[in-house]
């Protein structure tokens, strides 16, 4: 099965996502183009590049790596009307910085917690992608990087006092929180899972191999250091645990948000889940017109708007196409 792909070189793709994230219709700051001394200075106190100071500065979380901004304020207590936070997963190749630059502060602006981490990183591998020298994660086998999302939810929920969080991934990041609800004891603690393009049974290695554009430098790491890359393959070891249990567990809320245009996870179908309180949403059924790929979703307006009605769909508003 195939479906109707549109491939874009890496610099295209990058001039597309900076006018995205200088567009006003993703927050109303997204400091897109600001020097990377005013975006780690708008992020917070736990932005530092590099680690300074004594352990007792860091945060809570032990992060470094610059937080996009709006996240990480482990003073920020959840408000009645949004009483999750929400944490965001990064993809494969990715970080937090880079990868919720639009998402991040679009939910901070609309009162909610919102935290970021990173996970799977190897030392001394980086990237520049944003134009910024940061760790590139999601590298490390899926199974030890969803027990430390499970360690930095319960870091969240310790700091924030809430029982339960959201959590919104991208590519791994929408697929890795099911590994943690399913095996890890997640589902106590998780309310709802969104995923935007999440590798959730899996792609073929040809498929990972089309992120090696958008990251330079990272091309060798899928055969080498990347062994999540081998764990999101059809039919790894990994995949094979997760199908051993149905795709959804009761009392988690999912939904999935996919493209056609997607050149990484394909099908783009196999990214839907089935069970009860799933909604599985394709892009362009609600924009026809937009052309995100896998890596531009997650900058997607309309995409973006599709999350803040997943996670508050009392709210929900009609969706914007763009």
């Amino acid at each position: 099965m195939r479906t109707p792909l549109l491939r874009f070189s890496a610099g295209p793709v990058r001039r597309r996502l900076l006018g995205v994230l200088g567009s006003a219709l993703l927050a109303g700051t997204l400091l897109a183009g600001a020097p990377a001394t005013a975006a780690y200075a708008a992020a917070g106190p736990d932005v530092t590049p590099t680690a300074s100071g004594p352990a007792a500065q860091l945060p809570p979380d032990g992060d470094t790596v610059a937080s996009p901004p709006g996240a990480n304020d482990w003073a920020c207590k959840p408000t009645a009307a949004h009483p999750d936070p929400v944490v965001l997963v990064h993809g494969t190749f990715a970080n937090r910085y880079e990868n919720w630059l639009a998402l991040s502060p679009l939910l901070k602006s609309q009162g909610y917690c919102v935290f970021a981490l990173d996970y799977g990183t190897v030392p001394g591998i980086t990237s520049s992608g944003s134009g910024l020298l940061l760790p590139i994660g999601g590298l490390a086998p899926a199974a030890e990087s969803a027990a430390q999302l499970g360690r930095f939810v319960d870091l969240v929920r310790g700091a924030t006092g809430a029982a339960k969080v959201d959590l919104v991934g991208h590519s791994q990041g929408g697929m890795l929180p099911n590994y943690y609800v399913k095996f890890l004891g997640g589902a106590a603690k998780v309310d709802k899972l969104i995923g935007l393009a999440p590798s959730n049974h899996g792609t073929t290695l040809s498929g990972i191999t089309n992120l090696a554009p958008y990251f330079p430098g990272v091309a060798d790491l899928i055969y080498t250091a990347c062994a999540a890359c081998k764990d999101q393959v059809v039919d790894s070891a990994f995949n094979r645990k997760m199908a051993t249990v149905a795709d959804t567990v009761p009392g988690v809320t999912y939904t999935v948000i996919s493209t056609v245009y997607d050149e990484v996870v394909t099908p783009y179908r196999t990214q839907f889940l089935t069970g009860p309180n799933v909604n599985n949403v394709v892009l362009q059924d609600r924009c026809p017109l937009s052309l995100a790929e896998h890596v531009a979703i997650a900058f997607s307006p309309t995409a973006l708007h599709l999350v803040t009605n997943a996670l508050d769909p009392a709210h929900a508003s009609p969706v914007y196409c763009g």
